[in-house]
């Protein structure tokens, strides 16, 4: 995927608080971006020649959405037209949970209609990505 072409955002849980929005986001955000190393540009430096880690290049717009936005974006996401659109989700369960094991555990037992997301990240090509949110308001 050619990077000006590809969009990133986020959708968090709209009533989480402000913590525990800024945690999910983050975690969804070190997630994505292992999924897609090459939306990280290179390390900069500034006058003097210090060193500052190369940062996303594309702008990640944090949005706002309920229980029913979260079931809609999964089943959207399942929709042969938006396959070129990669998700990472975060839920309730996730947060639960005090071990990466325990995860697994619970998650392997969990039905899918039982999950509730507290946030999801999506990246794809901006057409396909702005259908399935660009109705969506800004995480405020």
């Amino acid at each position: 995927m050619e990077q000006e072409q590809d969009k990133c955002v986020l959708v968090i849980e709209e009533t989480m608080p402000r913590g525990l929005a800024a945690n999910t986001a983050a975690i969804l955000g070190i997630t994505l971006g292992r999924q897609g190393p090459d939306l990280v540009g290179e390390d900069v430096a500034d006058r003097a020649g210090n060193c500052h880690p190369g940062i996303i290049r594309t702008p990640v717009p944090v949005l706002a959405g309920g229980p029913e936005v979260f079931q809609t974006l999964r089943r959207r996401l399942a929709e042969p037209e938006f396959s070129d659109v990669a998700a990472v989700d975060f839920t309730d369960l996730a947060q639960s949970c005090r071990t990466y094991g325990e995860y697994i555990e619970k998650m392997a037992a969990a039905a899918p209609e039982d999950l509730r997301y507290l946030g999801l990240a999506l990246r794809g090509p901006r057409r396909q990505v702005d259908r399935l949110t660009g109705s969506l308001p800004l995480l405020r």
